[in-house]
């Protein structure tokens, strides 16, 4: 079999996020994916690193200087909005981010064909976890506004 007949035509690889502490960072994305492993990193410097698994991850930087947190930013400035990641189950996911303190950005929002959940890290960086209630990709495209 031919990797290209298995392997999407394009899927996002990695998303690199400057952060205030890669520690807590870590600890938002373990959260959220409890099976993401360190993937490569600056052991000497420890100012990086990749988490994720065989598939995709986030390369997190660690910041020169504190830049305090950006949480609750509008989306009418320039810049990315959020990253969103699909997921197979999306209450599990949800469940484990509430119970580590984190807080949604905005209600739940169930739709026909998808729930989507918004939740920011430490650093107000927003990520979308959204399960899809269909595998026709029809109706997982479709939206009502």
């Amino acid at each position: 079999m031919n990797l290209n007949e298995i392997t999407p035509k394009v899927y996002l690889e990695h998303a690199n996020i400057t952060v205030n502490s890669i520690d807590e960072s870590v600890h938002f994305f373990t959260t959220a994916f409890p099976h993401f492993k360190v993937r490569g990193g600056d052991s000497e410097l420890k100012d990086w690193l990749h988490l994720g698994d065989d598939y995709t991850y986030v390369a997190l930087q660690q910041a020169v200087e504190d830049l305090g947190s950006r949480y609750h930013k509008n989306y009418d400035k320039i810049g990315i909005n959020h990253i969103a990641f699909v997921v197979s189950n999306i209450e599990e996911v949800a469940n484990r981010l509430l119970a580590a303190g984190y807080e949604r950005d905005y209600p739940t929002q169930i739709e026909e064909f998808r729930v989507r959940e918004y939740f920011a890290d430490k650093d107000g960086n927003e990520f979308e976890f959204i399960e899809y209630l269909s595998v026709i990709v029809e109706e997982r495209n479709k939206f009502n506004n």
